[in-house]
């Protein structure tokens, strides 16, 4: 049987890819046909509902766009793109409506206003919120109550994207694997415009803050295809995920020394005021660094948030304070275990102002892309932000390419099983390939590199490429991405934002630009390594 034979057709626009970005383009294309893949049912999988933060937007009285755009500049330590941080920063206010206008419960006042968050790296309260810390969960939940009333909308649950198509010089849709059907053939998706918006790579670390699965395969499978990608070494751990062994790590919000909450060690001294001006307000790759320092040097790190939140934690942060007593720790009488953890990539498939990447048919946004907007180092809750505004503008780029109101019925044979998806993640938990590369990422390209070991990463990767039983399309786009990371890293020699390197510990102005790399590039570095 011919590959072709097992071929389903999009009927319009083909979203791979089930979070913030994806869904909200979906519904930004409305009532234009689209069909949208989700490897779990919506609301699962996707690091969007896991975001506690908010939506980072200009809209107090003593703040605009343009100091947004700055303190994003600043946070990106050199390389953020001023245009697109001034017109992301501009659309932050529409973005916000679009979310309240579809059901999102931001926090507000009596009056109505949006109460007003801050976070580290911000000059003024921006980050609108939902509940403290549930503003991933919130948004999440009511874009999906908006998208499952949107007829022109297809949900196809239970399906991976693994590869994508090319014909005639562009990309033409994607093969998938149904769940369960590892080694069947694989489905044949067509469409005429194809949007990738499939996550990250934290997953491909052995400490992370993201979903299980996300693990770089968004990334792998357009550089397989040869799209370019943009700032792959510049990975963001999160200072504070909760220490508490659990895989994925829970995450203890920035927003938590936004309140005044502070780090210590196990004997009760605060570094942080010595390590930066900002103290716990400092950028991230900074925060994360000096945590990873004292656990290096054999102590425990803390996020103390007994004196400045108290017993309001338990309602002002209730996400957090529940993944603290699942563990337990009462965060109201006891200062919270924390570690660094990767947490989002700043890199991507790279993409212009529209979305578009380098390879005709194929657009990109959320995490999956790298747009120029957090250069080396995301400003918090720009991510959210990020997500909405280029699903916005790949909705408006892709518009014109089908009619109006056509319902599309659903693909017959797909579907999500609970029990097999429940086995499928234990087996793929328990696989020592999955699970030698993320301690290869971990500890060779993580918080603090250098050439010894990011080419030990790079050698370590192409044996497990090559010697794993049962290599599948899934793994090769996993060890793809980790081949990109260690590949940028490795050329990059100087330190910046999420990339720090010991033998280059200072940032070179020779490389006040950001990178791009195709996989043939990739795998030179590779085999000179």
């Amino acid at each position: 049987m011919s590959i072709y034979d097992n071929t389903l057709n999009a009927d319009g626009v083909l979203i791979v890819g089930a979070g913030l970005a994806g869904l909200f383009c979906a519904l930004k294309l409305a009532p234009l046909p689209v069909t949208v893949l989700s490897p779990k049912p919506l609301g699962s999988g996707a690091s969007s509902a896991w975001a506690q933060g908010g939506v980072a937007a200009a809209l107090g009285p003593n703040d605009s766009p343009h100091i947004h755009a700055l303190d994003t500049e600043k946070a990106g330590a050199g390389i953020v793109d001023e245009r697109v941080a001034e017109s992301v920063a501009a659309e932050a206010a529409a973005r916000i409506d679009d979310l309240a206008r579809w059901g999102t419960p931001f926090d507000r006042d009596q009056l109505g206003n949006f109460l007003l968050g801050r976070e580290a790296a911000h000059s003024a309260n921006r980050i609108v919120k939902v509940q403290g810390d549930r503003a991933g969960a919130a948004i999440m939940a009511a874009i999906i109550d908006e998208v499952r009333r949107t007829p022109s909308i297809r949900i196809v649950e239970g399906i991976t994207a693994v590869d994508l198509a090319r014909a005639d010089g562009r990309v033409v849709g994607v093969f998938c694997r149904k769940l369960g059907d590892k080694y069947i053939e694989p489905v044949f998706i067509r469409a005429r415009a194809t949007v990738l918006a499939a996550g990250g790579l934290g997953g491909l670390f052995a400490v992370t803050t993201n979903p299980s699965g996300v693990r770089g395969h968004a990334m792998g499978m357009a550089a397989r295809a040869g799209a370019v990608i943009g700032d792959a070494e510049f990975v963001q751990f999160h200072p504070t995920a909760i220490a508490t062994g659990a895989d994925p790590a829970p995450l203890a919000t920035e927003a938590l020394r936004g309140e005044g909450a502070i780090l210590i060690n196990e004997l009760g001294e605060r570094f942080m005021p010595a390590i930066h001006p900002d103290a716990e307000l400092a950028p991230r790759d900074i925060v994360a660094r000096a945590n990873f320092r004292q656990i290096k040097a054999g102590h425990k790190v803390f996020l103390d948030t007994r004196q400045a939140l108290g017993e309001r934690i338990v309602d002002a942060f209730p996400t957090v304070t529940q993944y603290c007593r699942e563990a337990g720790i009462d965060p109201v009488t006891q200062p919270i275990p924390v570690t660094p953890a990767a947490h989002y990539h700043m890199g991507g498939v790279k993409v212009d102002t529209r979305g578009r990447t380098s390879l005709a048919g194929l657009w990109a946004c959320g995490e999956a892309s790298c747009t120029g907007l957090h250069g080396a180092n995301r400003l918090a809750s720009n991510s959210l932000l990020e997500a909405t505004v280029y699903a916005a503008r790949i909705a408006e780029d892709v518009g014109g390419l089908e009619p109006p109101q056509r319902m599309l019925l659903p693909f017959e044979g797909i579907a999500w099983d609970e029990t097999k998806g429940q086995q499928f993640e234990e087996n793929l938990r328990n696989l020592k390939a999955v699970q030698d590369l993320r301690h290869v990422m971990t500890d060779l390209v993580g918080v603090e590199r250098d050439a010894e070991g990011l080419r030990e990463a790079l050698r370590r990767i192409l044996e497990l490429e090559e010697t794993s039983e049962k290599v599948t399309r899934s793994y090769l786009n996993m060890t793809t991405s980790a081949t990109m990371v260690a590949a940028a890293a490795l050329k990059r020699t100087e330190s910046r934002g999420g990339h720090f390197r010991t033998d280059y510990p200072f940032e070179d102005p020779a490389w006040l630009n950001h990178t791009a790399m195709t996989l043939d590039e990739a795998r030179r570095i590779r085999a000179e390594a």
